[in-house]
């Protein structure tokens, strides 16, 4: 198996096995779309020039199940100043949208002398004895009451979760940056905050990073931090996390798709509904 998620066929993306949904085998899954859109606006950015700013906020909107078909990815630069410059991304398949990115890039200077709050609750990713310190991609490290493990069954609970990912690369003979890995990696926000004891009932049409810095390499970690419901519509929010702390917040908002359960209870079984 080619460890990535697409490799090059031109300006076009041509998604490979990794990046085949285990929900339905014509279909990408989010971590691949996210990767794509992110690559797409850290490549436009490099072309401007701007090294001196580093991505701050990043919003992906997938509104379409993408297919395993090549991808074509545009970018539009909205607004560029001395201290930000903010560039839109859309991922298009057989010329129509099925996904969209915006990425607002802010100039690094120093911290002000005052005190902020901010939480004591520090997320501790797990021990290099249980998750050795490399950038070998690797499955997910999930830990909820039961521990830090690989094994999912462990983990349909009603208890927080948390995980630990080594980013697969988006293309083929490419090292993703920390951005690039830190956007892919935060699609699974949906699954530490919608994962309960019956499977993940809510699919996610959208994911916000936010970042104060970039994660120091590839490994990141997300713990769930909030979670509400109503009516068949939820929102989850994630801290976001390297070896050398807390560096973000993750958002996502997702709709109930409950006639089919992502049930992991026997593992990685996944079905799932395609997209609104």
């Amino acid at each position: 198996m080619d460890l990535a998620f697409f490799r090059l066929d031109g300006d076009r993306l041509v998604p490979l096995d990794l990046a085949r949904s285990m929900w339905r085998d014509d279909q990408m899954h989010g971590l691949a779309v996210s990767g794509a859109l992110a690559r797409a606006i850290e490549q436009q950015a490099t072309a401007l020039g701007r090294e001196d700013l580093v991505p701050s906020r990043y919003t992906v909107d997938l509104f379409r199940s993408a297919s395993m078909d090549p991808c074509e990815l545009t970018t539009t630069v909205v607004r560029q100043g001395p201290r930000l410059c903010l560039i839109d991304a859309t991922l298009l398949q057989d010329g129509q949208p099925v996904a969209r990115a915006s990425a607002v890039l802010l100039r690094r200077s120093e911290d002000p002398s005052g005190t902020v709050w901010s939480p004591d609750d520090v997320p501790e990713p797990p021990s290099t004895e249980i998750a050795p310190d490399t950038d070998d991609p690797h499955i997910p490290f999930f830990h909820s009451e039961a521990g830090w493990s690989q094994d999912f069954s462990k983990h349909q609970n009603a208890s927080r979760k948390q995980t630990w990912q080594t980013a697969i690369p988006i293309v083929l003979g490419e090292k993703p940056s920390g951005f690039v890995a830190a956007a892919s990696i935060a699609d699974a926000t949906s699954l530490v905050t919608n994962w309960g004891t019956e499977g993940v009932q809510y699919i996610n049409s959208d994911i916000t990073l936010s970042m104060s810095r970039p994660p120091a390499g590839v490994k990141v970690g997300l713990v769930a931090t909030d979670h509400h419901a109503c009516d068949g519509i939820a929102v989850g929010s994630a801290t976001v996390y390297d070896r050398e702390g807390a560096f973000g917040v993750a958002t996502v908002t997702a709709l109930a798709n409950s006639r089919r359960t992502v049930d992991l209870s026997d593992g990685m079984t996944y079905q799932r509904e395609p997209r609104a």
